[in-house]
């Protein structure tokens, strides 16, 4: 009795991991035969374009930098323009690639 159990349970557990292989087999197969691309496969379609992508970087930086300068306003300091800002950029990159930016540890 309490072997047959045992059986019953075993063939559970391998009826369901070959169940659970087979389905991925199975999608694995579909995704390395099938003609398409795989944005196509999924019907995928990026949800904005680059040039929305681009506009949004642009104004984060513009709201970046009025935030900014209101709180340098508060402080008494003087605004920081836009070319300030590159040449700061520029800057902590030149540092960051010699290997002493502002993120490296001590």
């Amino acid at each position: 009795m309490a072997w047959n159990r045992i059986l019953v349970e075993m063939l559970y557990l391998l009826g369901t991991f070959g169940l659970i292989a087979f389905m991925v087999g199975v999608l694995v197969l579909v995704g390395r035969f099938y003609p398409g691309s795989d944005a196509e496969l999924i019907d995928w379609k990026p949800t904005r374009s680059p040039e929305v992508e681009v506009q949004n970087e642009i104004d984060d930086v513009r709201q970046m930098m009025e935030a900014q300068n209101e709180m340098r306003r508060r402080r008494g300091a003087p605004e920081m323009t836009e070319q300030e800002l590159q040449e700061k950029v520029a800057e902590d990159e030149r540092l960051r690639l010699r290997g002493r930016g502002p993120f490296e540890a001590m």
